[in-house]
């Protein structure tokens, strides 16, 4: 890891260390990427069933998962992992019904405003696949989703090498209470969902994270249908005081490394002596790590290690990092909770591995990355749903406000708007209607 100093090398240097670029794509892939959305758009199914054969599987004849093999992908499953996985969907379930929210309406003077607050009607997960299952990030995924009241969740998913998906993403599917899954991957999958084809539906957003060629399809794709975020690689931050176990550091720092080489984890510290034990550690939990050549790589071009000169400096350069995860192990995490401002998610004291909050705690774990923690927040009930604004007047309400309404429209040359009051002044007959207040108890 990358060895900084505040007080040797200087506030930028520290700084330079922790910041990371959001989402860079190699223009190639972006035209690659490109040409396939064209290709799915002008072929649909064909298309997907080409390219399916082409990078996953070269037997791949259909796209949907049959219905019943959902229904006994857990009978295929290790007791443990089925119970699991029950028990973080529960998790997760309980965590987002509490983030619920209804329409509500304020009334006063003749005057009703609002918000209607509605689910989206169909959303697709992307959940990586292929060499690996991701069960945990459908659970993450699509209970928020089936949550917020959307009424048809989707999943795509590569399959494997025999034409497979793993019966840990098909159980996770039906725990969280998607209606199907459809064995496609990468940017073709993101172009199926964005357009639909005759097999998959067009969906009002996607979710779930990818690798590079899907954040350009979903980047290139926004705006045809909605998306939640442009993840990027994983990344952690951790700051330690003089009470943390240099152990418990050390693993910490080696759960997001151990992801992909160009994940990044930073130690932000102000005691030399837990820099130092923490640098010993990881080389000792690296040695019996089977994914240590990637969390060696990572650590080695994107890890860094600042020495601060006091706690605050620490949480300060954690705010500039904006990090994917945020790891207070201090002594009172609560105690300064208050000076974090950019993080996706924090975990709080010694005894909250980010393990927890990858695959049990209950928050989902879609998370900004690459500093995008600054304006982007975790995938969440709100993600799937939309508001739409409620406006009422009575007539009373409209002559209060129609001097300022005319002046404003004509000092933006709108005389159309300005037009549109004069003409309800002008009326020789006063109105009966009255605003009801008391569809304010009716509206949800």
């Amino acid at each position: 890891m990358r060895w900084v100093d505040v007080e040797r090398d200087g506030w930028e240097s520290a700084l330079a260390a922790v910041q990371r670029e959001g989402v860079d794509i190699d223009p190639a892939i972006e035209d690659a990427v490109l040409a396939i959305i064209s290709d799915v758009r002008a072929r649909g199914d064909a298309a997907l069933l080409e390219l399916g054969r082409e990078f996953d599987s070269e037997g791949l004849c259909s796209l949907a998962v049959d219905p019943a093999e959902l229904d006994a992908a857990g009978d295929r499953l290790d007791h443990a992992v089925r119970e699991a996985l029950e028990h973080a969907a529960a998790s997760i379930r309980a965590f987002h019904e509490a983030q619920l929210r209804t329409s509500w309406f304020q009334h006063a003077d003749g005057k009703i405003v609002g918000q209607l607050i509605r689910p989206l009607e169909r959303v697709g997960v992307y959940v990586p696949g292929g060499r690996a299952a991701y069960p945990s990030s459908v659970l993450m995924c699509a209970i928020p989703a089936r949550v917020a009241g959307v009424r048809e969740v989707v999943v795509c998913s590569p399959v494997a090498k025999d034409g497979s998906v793993s019966p840990a993403v098909l159980y996770a599917a039906r725990l969280a209470g998607v209606q199907a899954v459809y064995k496609v991957g990468g940017a073709q999958a993101v172009a199926a969902l964005a357009y639909g084809t005759a097999t998959i539906p067009r969906v009002d957003k996607i979710v779930g994270p990818g690798n590079t060629y899907v954040c350009a399809a979903k980047r290139a794709l926004w705006g045809v249908t909605d998306m939640d975020m442009l993840a990027g690689p994983s990344e952690v931050c951790v700051v330690a005081d003089e009470t943390a176990d240099p152990r418990f550091v050390a693993a910490d720092l080696i759960t997001q490394a151990e992801h992909d080489p160009d994940c990044a984890a930073f130690l932000l510290t102000p005691s030399r002596s837990i820099a130092e034990q923490t640098q010993q550690e990881i080389l000792r939990q690296l040695d019996v790590l089977p994914r240590r050549a990637i969390a060696e790589k990572s650590l080695m071009e994107r890890g860094a290690c600042v020495v601060t000169r006091t706690l605050d400096e620490a949480l300060e350069l954690a705010n500039a990092c904006a990090p994917e995860h945020l790891a207070l192990l201090v002594e009172n995490p609560f105690g300064v909770l208050d000076k974090v401002r950019n993080a996706g998610a924090v975990m709080l004291g010694h005894w909250t591995p980010q393990t927890a909050g990858d695959y049990m705690a209950g928050p989902s774990h879609t998370l900004p990355t690459g500093g995008t923690a600054r304006f982007w927040s975790p995938l969440n009930v709100d993600t799937f749903l939309k508001k739409t604004s409620i406006i009422a007047l009575a007539e009373g309400a409209l002559l209060s406000a129609a001097d300022d309404l005319i002046a404003l429209a004509s000092a933006e040359g709108f005389e159309g708007h300005a037009a549109a009051v004069r003409t309800r002044l002008q009326h020789d007959r006063r109105s009966d209607t009255v605003v009801d207040e008391e569809v304010c108890d009716d509206a949800d």
